[in-house]
């Protein structure tokens, strides 16, 4: 005996998934607000160390007469600043690092898979010595060599980054360049640039989208283990590691200075990653359409 389905049982399921599916999207906008707005409406001072409010629990009053929502840190500095400030950090970043990673390496993917030769031969080379090192023990090392600024932290981050947007464009424009389309373009005479930036570059788009958020994830959390250990950013510059590094000795008597953050940093990473399996699942289904 089967069970019928009613209609709006049906109904409510899509609702369910539907919902599922934009909670990374509202939460990811959420955070993009809060690093737009957050600084225009909450003042933060990194210099600034009132000691009279050092450890405040969250929800207590400051000396001034005020209210720290979440807390202060051993310096009295104000939680909640803290993080706002650092999700403008960890977002410019991220968004900094992604777009010179993926200018770069689907640049050099799309050249190379078109091209092959040499040029392919070289770059396969290049990514086999790059990838012989952990992309974050090679962002230390850049990071804690050059002065401290977020410049060298992009810089740091990018350097490995565009290697999975070069592999994955590469592998696009190598299936593609012996298709009917582009042979015809190249007996027209039509000239390579072209045929490279009308009949490949745009294939690429839906894949380097996917690749893109899950590189974002990962470079923001490169990013906080990097203000972690001290080393990239400078002490003027507020970041979610940082601030995480600076309440480790406090985790017993004030846990909230490394556990909010980190809870943020956690939930930003977690929304990212599961908007990336879904762009990556929808790239896949229309591939395969293809």
């Amino acid at each position: 005996m089967t069970a019928t389905v009613l209609p709006q049982q049906v109904a409510t399921r899509r609702w369910r998934r539907g919902a599922l599916a934009r909670t990374p999207y509202v939460v990811i906008g959420l955070y993009v607000l809060v690093a737009l707005i957050g600084p225009l409406v909450i003042h933060y001072d990194p210099v600034h160390t009132p000691l009279t409010d050092r450890l405040l629990a969250p929800g207590a009053h400051t000396e001034s007469g005020g209210i720290a929502l979440l807390g202060t840190d051993a310096l009295g500095r104000d939680l909640l600043a803290q993080i706002v400030y650092g999700a403008r950090t960890s977002l410019l970043i991220g968004l900094t690092t992604v777009l010179v990673a993926s200018v770069v390496g689907v640049t050099i993917g799309v050249v190379v898979g078109y091209a092959r030769g040499w040029v392919d031969a070289v770059l396969a080379r290049l990514i086999d010595v790059l990838q012989a090192f952990p992309a974050i023990l090679l962002a230390i090392v850049i990071a804690g060599v050059l002065a401290r600024s977020v410049l060298v932290v992009v810089l740091a981050l990018s350097v490995t980054a565009w290697i999975s947007f070069a592999r994955v464009t590469r592998g696009v424009a190598l299936s593609l360049r012996e298709r009917p389309w582009v042979d015809a373009a190249r007996v027209m005479g039509v000239p390579v640039r072209s045929i490279m930036v009308r009949h490949i570059l745009p294939f690429t788009i839906g894949p380097v989208v996917a690749l893109a958020t899950l590189e974002f994830s990962l470079v923001v959390l490169a990013e906080a283990g990097l203000s972690f250990l001290g080393i990239g950013l400078p002490t003027t510059a507020v970041s979610w590691g940082q601030t995480i590094a600076n309440g480790q000795q406090y985790l017993e008597t004030a846990w909230w200075i490394s556990t909010l953050p980190g809870l943020a940093l956690s939930v930003l990473i977690i929304s990212i990653g599961i908007l990336g399996d879904q762009l990556t699942a929808r790239h896949g289904h229309r591939g395969r359409r293809l």
